[in-house]
């Protein structure tokens, strides 16, 4: 594809490893929509990566729908791990009410990572790990074939979502560090919304959590735990260098 940029938001790497596989496809550049300040109008063509999100969408993908230039023209790949509730529509109808145009809307499972309850067992998270590969260039040989896909008008979980939405920051107010924090502020740097700080020797957390998960995940000591509860269940997609997530390709 001529000029084109693939927009991701990633936590734990599935959005950016299908990123990464959409620029070997078609080149152009990888972008991390949190970094993003523009307003898309220097790219002809764009993907957007993103996970799904309570039937929904990540916050920065929210706010780059809204400050797009009217009229452009995107291709959006959704990935889930537990079930897709109408989020390909809401999207589509999200997208609509900003005045952009959607070629196509494309879903495909990968790996759950929001295990703060509960996770899949290890031998499922490996099937669909293994199979992820062929459900990726299935959905990218449609967009390369023109063979563009748009959601079925249904009823979306919209107000799910945003009620959910508003309690996301509940979640960061619910982590806190044990005793193996080792202070690296490796959580404070990877925050896509500047929600934890170090101040007086100790890690924060504050009230604009947008619930990545980015922090819990991918402390090296594990030392983020939720409701103190130390759960070790945490995820990486192990096809990325986890250092990339979250940063242009």
């Amino acid at each position: 594809m001529k000029n084109l940029a693939i927009f991701y938001f990633s936590s734990t790497g599935n959005s950016l490893y299908i990123a990464k596989k959409a620029k070997e496809k078609f080149d152009g550049k990888i972008l991390y929509v949190p970094s993003y300040k523009d307003n898309g109008s220097e790219f002809e063509n764009i993907i957007i990566v993103t996970p799904i999100y309570s039937f929904g969408m990540p916050l920065p993908i929210l706010n780059l729908l809204s400050n797009f230039e009217k009229g452009k023209e995107i291709i959006v790949i959704q990935n889930y791990g537990g079930m897709i509730g109408g989020a390909d529509r809401l999207f589509y109808e999200y997208a609509i009410k900003n005045g952009l145009k959607v070629k196509g809307i494309y879903t495909l499972k990968m790996p759950e990572n929001f295990t703060l309850v509960m996770s899949p067992p290890p031998f499922y998270k490996n099937m669909i790990l293994k199979s992820a590969d062929r459900r990726i260039d299935k959905v990218l040989n449609a967009i390369s074939s023109s063979n563009f896909k748009l959601p079925k008008k249904r009823k979306t979980k919209e107000q799910t979502y945003l009620k959910n939405m508003s309690n996301w920051h509940i979640i960061g107010q619910r982590f806190s560090v044990n005793e193996k924090c080792i202070k690296c502020k490796k959580c404070v740097n990877l925050c896509p919304v500047k929600n934890i700080e170090l101040k007086d020797g100790k890690i924060n957390f504050g009230d604009k959590c947008i619930a990545c998960l980015g922090c819990f995940h991918r402390c090296p000591q594990k030392a983020i735990i939720y409701k103190n509860k130390d759960n070790k269940k945490r995820y990486i997609n192990p096809f990325v260098n986890e250092s990339d997530i979250g940063k242009d390709l």
